[in-house]
């Protein structure tokens, strides 16, 4: 698997995987992608196994307070590729980005009901923080999940 930047080409074949792993009206729309991807102050990162991509993960940094924090928008592998620790790559890199630009936390949001990502953060050293009630759609809930950068 190779792990790399996101570049402007990419997009459709990342928009077709977030068509794969979500369903409206969980998924988000192309264009709040393209502009969430295009910000200056997010990270992409793409997974390729013989220049197809199998999954991506972006972070945004969050600057208005001081010290920067970084938040996991999304992480989303494949089904075909999902266990196979393409997911926990893409997390490693989101915090080398993270840590690059000085975060001191990262965060995210998961689905109570996504034991996978849940076990995935945790054994990554995520800690649940607390609980977002009403998150996703259908008046499904969150956990939030944190974890300190050094």
């Amino acid at each position: 698997m190779n792990y790399r930047l996101y570049e402007y080409d990419d997009f459709d074949d990342l928009y077709a995987i977030e068509e794969v792993c979500f369903q409206s009206p969980e998924r988000f729309t192309r264009r709040y992608m393209r502009q969430l991807i295009a910000s200056q102050e997010t990270a992409t990162w793409i997974a390729e196994e013989n220049g197809r991509m199998a999954g991506f993960a972006i972070l945004e940094f969050i600057r208005q307070v001081a010290p920067t924090v970084a938040y996991i928008s999304t992480i989303e592998v494949l089904p075909i590729q999902r266990g196979h620790g393409v997911g926990a790559e893409l997390l490693r890199r989101l915090e080398g980005s993270a840590n690059a630009e000085s975060a001191t936390g990262i965060w995210l949001h998961v689905d109570v009901e996504n034991a996978s990502a849940i076990r995935l953060y945790e054994r990554m050293g995520y800690r649940k923080n607390s609980r977002a009630n009403h998150y996703y759609a259908r008046n499904r809930p969150a956990a939030i999940y944190v974890k300190q950068l050094v």
